[in-house]
């Protein structure tokens, strides 16, 4: 049987002993990822702003496995708040990072009361070379 392996990425981590991702063989799932900036620990003033920090930090952890966006086969998103323009906001930083409609993971949005001002989370399942 294949060994699990931790995956760590400087600047971003758990308060508790949690590896932001884990994989074993060629599969990959992570754990809850914020839009918190790597450098300070804080979280983004705004939805957007946390978008592009959860995006950029996704992206981050994936290659910090070997992987790349492209290996992302599924995505779940939690948001405070899913009215159309909060989700206006997601799609946005959603399509920046997979512009092709043919080549998109699968995703799941849901709405959640997240904790710390947290306004958006997510997860993601990658299936590595």
């Amino acid at each position: 049987m294949a060994k699990r392996t931790s995956i760590y990425v400087e600047g971003f981590g758990h308060k508790n002993p949690i590896p932001p991702a884990a994989k074993i063989g060629n599969l990959m799932f992570s754990g809850s990822i914020q839009g918190k900036d790597p450098d300070t620990g804080k979280l983004g003033a705004t939805l957007d702003e946390q978008c592009a920090l959860m995006f950029a930090n996704m992206r981050r952890i994936v290659e910090g496995g070997g992987g790349t966006t492209d290996h992302i086969i599924k995505m779940t998103v939690w948001m405070t708040d899913r009215s159309q323009p909060q989700r206006d906001t997601l799609n946005r930083h959603w399509v920046a990072m997979f512009p092709d409609p043919q080549n998109r993971p699968a995703r799941h949005t849901m709405e959640s009361a997240l904790d710390q001002g947290k306004l958006v989370e997510c997860d993601f399942i990658a299936v590595l070379d």
